[in-house]
């Protein structure tokens, strides 16, 4: 009788394992996942079995995004992109890169007095990954996904380190999303003139919502349909600031938060485009 019942249960297990692999299959689809971490930026971009990682946020609720949007057999991730040294957007990828096989790293080569950046630079120095450093004019393919570096300049050097954040253009098929770290009003007004950003579908509104990083040269030349803002609940700072949220309103853009609603999943076939997965 007790035999029956380990087998029983062996068989519940199993049958388990089976629904969660189906529910977690891959479908054709794209989805940018700003993961709710908190006060910081962790986004994640899925298409079929690859991820491209960009930041890790401040802490390691990072791993709990990958869990939920990621199969559980996949542990590898094709991209990870630290957009710059500071710890609400690098430090969760210490984790990511002791549980995860990276294939290639992206970011800065800037140094930090920071000893939760040192470590990140260790995991990374021995874990085999391919680093990356990005410049402007840099185009990088991933499978079916475009990343065009937009910021910063080679050789650019700022005392504001939001100001040498990455930011790149995501283009799959006609679909087009900016990702903007934390990068300050004078990077986004020299964003504006560039011309590949019309018609941009998606922005990931500039540092958290800071009256200091979104300006509206670079909505008007945007002019996106979804922005969104990766942001910590009640956090000391007031972001968003209502300056930013007043400028997305006049513009009559959609705004997606996730303080509050939690992790924001945009999806698109390469044309149309819906919320959630």
């Amino acid at each position: 009788m007790q035999i029956w019942k380990y087998l029983y249960i062996t068989l519940i297990l199993i049958l388990s394992v089976i629904v969660m692999a189906i529910f977690q299959l891959p479908d054709g689809y794209l989805h940018i996942v700003a993961c709710d971490v908190g006060q910081g930026d962790a986004i994640l971009v899925i298409y079929k079995n690859i991820q491209i990682l960009t930041d890790g946020g401040p802490n390691n609720r990072v791993l709990e995004c990958l869990s939920k949007h990621v199969p559980f057999w996949d542990r590898e991730i094709e991209l990870a992109i630290s957009t710059h040294p500071q710890k609400d957007h690098y430090f969760g990828l210490i984790e990511v890169f002791k549980r995860y096989k990276v294939d290639n790293f992206l970011y800065n080569n800037v140094e930090s007095g920071s000893v939760d950046y040192q470590v990140l630079k260790k995991e990374v120095g021995g874990s085999g990954t391919k680093v990356i450093r990005p410049h402007t004019g840099q185009v990088l393919r991933v499978g079916m996904i475009y990343l065009d570096i937009l910021n910063p300049d080679s050789g650019f050097s700022d005392p504001n380190a939001n100001n040498i954040g990455v930011v790149d253009l995501l283009k799959f098929g006609k679909f087009k999303a900016i990702f903007t770290a934390d990068v300050e009003n004078k990077i986004s007004d020299g964003l504006s003139a560039l011309g590949e950003v019309e018609g941009v579908n998606y922005l990931k509104v500039n540092h958290h919502g800071s009256k200091n990083g979104l300006s509206e040269m670079l909505v008007k030349a945007l002019y996106p349909q979804v922005a969104v803002i990766s942001v910590g609940k009640n956090n000391i700072y007031g972001h968003p600031h209502k300056e930013i949220l007043d400028l997305l309103g006049k513009y009559n853009i959609r705004v997606l938060r996730t303080d509050m609603g939690g992790d924001v999943i945009v999806s698109t076939d390469g044309e149309k485009y819906w919320i959630g997965k």
